[in-house]
């Protein structure tokens, strides 16, 4: 299987800096895994919207894939009660 890449927008790079250190390291690590199964075991895709949620503790990653272009975008990071 091919690789894919992973590009984070923005807004969601600056939704990281504000997460505690702890748990951004966390993120940080969950993304990677994205390049090798972008729809991993616990993923869910959002009803309604062509975008897909993985959990790291209490916050959420919004992210689409493009598998034409083998690659995951990452729209939106946040805590559970304020990511949708």
């Amino acid at each position: 299987m091919e690789s894919y890449s992973v590009r984070i927008k923005a807004s969601a790079v600056r939704e990281l800096e504000a997460v505690p250190r702890k748990d951004r390291q966390r993120i940080v690590a969950r993304i990677q895994t994205l390049c090798e199964n972008p729809r991993p075991v616990g993923c869910e895709k959002l009803g309604g919207q062509d975008l897909y949620r993985v959990r790291q503790g209490n916050y959420r990653i919004l992210y689409s894939v493009h598998d034409t272009h083998v690659l995951v975008v990452v729209i939106k990071i946040g805590h559970r009660r304020e990511v949708y």
